[in-house]
């Protein structure tokens, strides 16, 4: 049997403003899950996104610890088009949370952004640049 990757899981220091974060780039996430033990959402592609606060990981294992230094994963989220990738930009920088690069053109072809989560973790945001057809 091949293992699938079916989950990604997000240690939370703060639940409540993760999850808040995350609603505010689309997924749908009741309000009544910001006190849970463990919250997850099922993807459209069928891909679980799932949070736990850090109370729930150190109850089965008392030697985790909050990693520190730059993140070594990031979750990227494709928008409709390269001026969404600024106004999604934009409206989470102006809710409170922290921008690590400034909307660009990036030279593989998208418009790139990334922003942090409540705990640091990078949220690249993304959309192919719309290209202009040559001798217009």
């Amino acid at each position: 049997m091949t293992p699938r990757l079916d989950m990604i899981g997000i240690v939370a220091q703060d639940l409540a403003a993760s999850l808040a974060f995350y609603r505010q780039l689309g997924l749908d996430i009741p309000e009544s899950a910001d006190n849970e033990p463990h919250v997850e959402v099922t993807l459209p592609n069928g891909l679980r996104l799932a949070w736990d606060p850090v109370s729930t990981i150190t109850s089965f294992d008392d030697s985790w610890t909050a990693p520190s230094g730059s993140p070594r994963v990031a979750l990227a989220f494709l928008c409709d088009s390269a001026t969404d990738v600024d106004a999604v930009h934009s409206e989470l920088v102006a809710a409170g949370h922290h921008s690590h690069l400034a909307p660009f053109d990036a030279p593989w072809g998208q418009r790139y952004a990334t922003v942090h989560d409540p705990d640091g973790n990078g949220v690249d945001l993304f959309a192919p640049l719309e290209t202009v057809p040559s001798g217009v």
